[in-house]
């Protein structure tokens, strides 16, 4: 894969209280993803942008929802996201500004 790719694949981290507790807990960072993004491609920008160690990852696709607004119906954009477990030991701290 090359490197434009990989930094076109992480679209960025996904903030939430179960993200939060998931990366607390069990080691697992959850980010959004480009549409088309495959598994080994995130394995890949995770291990090469933050150099760390990725033992799996797991993807998910949120249909976006239906909503009405003044009588017109419309639809949300939906989203991929991708959990990412590390190896045990390893983190990601997104807290830091460079």
């Amino acid at each position: 894969m090359n490197e434009e790719r990989i930094l076109k694949v992480l679209l960025a981290p996904h903030i939430s209280e179960k993200a939060a507790l998931l990366a607390d807990t069990k080691d697992q960072y959850v980010f959004k993803v480009v549409s088309t993004a495959t598994k080994s491609e995130v394995k890949q920008a995770v291990e090469s942008l933050f150099d760390v160690q990725v033992q799996s990852v797991n993807m998910i696709n949120i249909k976006g929802k239906r909503k009405v607004f003044k009588g017109r119906q419309g639809q949300r954009n939906g989203i991929r996201k991708a959990v990412v477990r590390l190896a045990s030991g390893q983190e990601i701290d997104f807290s830091v500004a460079e």
